[in-house]
């Protein structure tokens, strides 16, 4: 049982700058890759980025050079820092999480954050 609290959105203008924090809890999340995904309205939900145990990243490549996914296992905490901020990239952001195994399809991941909305305006 992992609970995942996502926080930091906000409204930022073209060109700006955002960091996303998610913070679990219910279990260590050493052994699990961690994924962000967005979802605007009317759209799927997409992959973002993701982050696996021993660091290795895999952006969207809408994302990269301006995203940069972290994690602290010490705090149980993953960040999503987003520069050059685009209004495409307005949406609600979310956390998620599962075992041992990376990959882009949300389906994959068993557990989510509530989100964080994030509004770009131009």
């Amino acid at each position: 049982q992992v609970q995942l609290v996502e926080s930091g959105g906000g409204l930022v203008q073209t060109g700006g700058s955002l960091r996303l924090s998610c913070v679990a809890s219910g279990r260590s999340l050493s052994t699990y890759a961690m994924g962000w995904f967005r979802q605007a309205p009317g759209k799927e939900r997409e992959f973002v980025v993701n982050i696996i145990f021993n660091g290795g990243t895999d952006y969207a490549d809408s994302v990269k050079g301006r995203f940069t996914i972290s994690r602290d296992n010490a705090k149980n905490t993953v960040y999503l820092q987003m520069n050059s901020l685009k209004p495409e990239d307005s949406a609600v952001y979310y956390c998620a999480a599962k075992p041992l195994l990376a990959g882009r399809n949300p389906r994959e991941y068993r557990y989510w954050g509530q989100g964080t909305q994030v509004t770009v305006s131009s």
